[in-house]
């Protein structure tokens, strides 16, 4: 069974999502292949609390205990402000991925190590089928969208390829440079959390007509993008039982392919989802929840993992394209692998308000939302990154270069100003830094 919580990259609103009517020829749920140009990206999911700054704590607190997961280790901050409840609340406690970067208290006591986390890309065939569960054909051609062709390109892209930046001294994966950032003056040179990419077993999801939407390719064959109910695509996606080899994570998880101890990555091919009118989720990041056994002490079962869809260029405005969900995915894993850090109340440039450490959900749809890699013989669009510093609103900065983002620093000049619940009424941007 999933958690309970999902955090998700979303692309803006769209009027009458499901009124697609048949014209020139069309299917009454096929869509122009232009559609989704229509939409601007942002996220889905006041009056100051705080006119200080925060502090960072100094010690981290091992990790997470009674779960059988991926590796990870704890510790806080403290900044005024409220809680999900509206309680006020002083310390933040955090999670993240791999092992501390903190010299005082960490588990070998020299500030850092490398932590090598096996990372799966799952690719997911999406079989779009009739009413009655029959396989569909448009125009001859089968609806059924291979994500195959886009595995070679994510391997070398920089979410799993090595490149340059300045928070390392080697080249290394785009996660990992963000990290290094985050704590820059805290960890050793080789304090590193890389991940080992590993391609599973492709799998399959069948969908029924009436939970999709579609448009085709130039030549006519399936399909440019699939838009899919956000409900359905995650009840198909996730195991519904412990025992259940029907969907693809479940599959996943039985044949060995995704285990506690990995980052899973499940690969769409332009396969985006909706809720109601609002259209684009490309992606977001959560786990699967199975109980434990005497195999593994009865310790919860947590299989840490991300969809992300590729995303061909030309289909969103902003720059969106290729591996920006998976990057912005995978980077919130780092940061919120278990989808729980609570954060205060903040208001993003963006006009997002969230009470949570979702580092790219701070940044989506800027206009300085996309920092282009060149890599491997391709331009790539990874995106920005919010660091921890500006959700405890640190003053100044204790990342890189007193950045509140990363790669690209100048994105967030200044750290976040604690909300009241909602971020209502909102109140102006603070000052500038002196």
């Amino acid at each position: 069974m999933r958690s309970a919580s999902l955090a998700v990259l979303l692309i803006a609103a769209l009027p009458a999502l499901a009124l697609a009517q048949s014209t020139g020829g069309m299917e009454s749920d096929q869509l122009p292949s232009t559609f989704t140009l229509s939409t601007n990206p942002h996220t889905l999911n006041s009056n100051e609390a705080a006119a200080g700054g925060g502090v960072l704590g100094r010690r981290s607190n091992g990790g997470l205990l009674g779960i059988d997961s991926v590796v990870n280790w704890s510790s806080y901050f403290y900044y005024p402000g409220f809680d999900g409840n509206g309680n006020p609340q002083f310390t933040w406690n955090y999670t993240m991925v791999g092992h501390s970067p903190l010299a005082e208290g960490d588990d070998n006591g020299d500030g850092g190590r490398t932590t090598r986390i096996r990372a799966p890309i799952v690719p997911v065939i999406v079989d779009l089928r009739n009413y009655d569960g029959s396989p569909r054909f448009v125009g001859g051609q089968p609806l059924i969208s291979d994500p195959t062709k886009y595995v070679a390109p994510v391997l070398n892209s920089p979410v799993f390829s090595n490149a340059l930046y300045d928070s390392s001294e080697d080249p290394t994966q785009f996660t990992d440079a963000v990290q290094r950032a985050e704590f820059f003056h805290d960890a050793s040179d080789d304090w590193h959390t890389i991940l080992k990419q590993r391609v599973a077993t492709t799998r399959t999801m069948v969908l029924i007509r009436g939970t999709y939407q579609f448009a085709l390719n130039k030549d006519g064959t399936c399909c440019r993008f699939i838009l899919v109910d956000y409900a359905t695509f995650v009840n198909a996606l996730f195991p519904p039982t412990a025992t259940d080899t029907s969907t693809p994570m479940g599959a996943a998880e039985h044949a060995g392919d995704v285990t506690t101890k990995d980052i899973s990555t499940f690969l769409f091919p332009n396969t985006y989802l909706y809720l109601g009118s609002l259209c684009c989720v490309l992606g977001f990041h959560s786990y699967d929840l199975e109980p434990g056994d005497a195999s593994n002490g009865f310790r919860e079962r947590r299989y840490v993992m991300n969809y992300s869809s590729w995303i061909s260029p030309g289909l969103f405005k902003g720059g969106f394209a290729d591996i920006t969900a998976l990057s912005h995915e995978m980077a919130e894993t780092f940061n919120d692998p278990f989808v729980n850090n609570a954060t205060p109340w903040w208001l993003a440039p963006n006009g997002n308000c969230q009470n949570n450490l979702e580092t790219g959900d701070v940044i989506e749809g800027l206009s300085n939302a996309i920092f282009p890699i060149a890599l491997n013989g391709s331009m790539w669009s990874p995106q920005n990154e919010a660091l921890l510093e500006w959700f405890a609103n640190q003053r100044p900065s204790s990342a890189i270069h007193n950045a509140y983002s990363y790669p690209n620093i100048s994105v967030l000049p200044v750290g976040a100003t604690s909300q009241f619940p909602g971020c209502t009424p909102a109140l102006p941007p603070p000052p500038p830094l002196p």
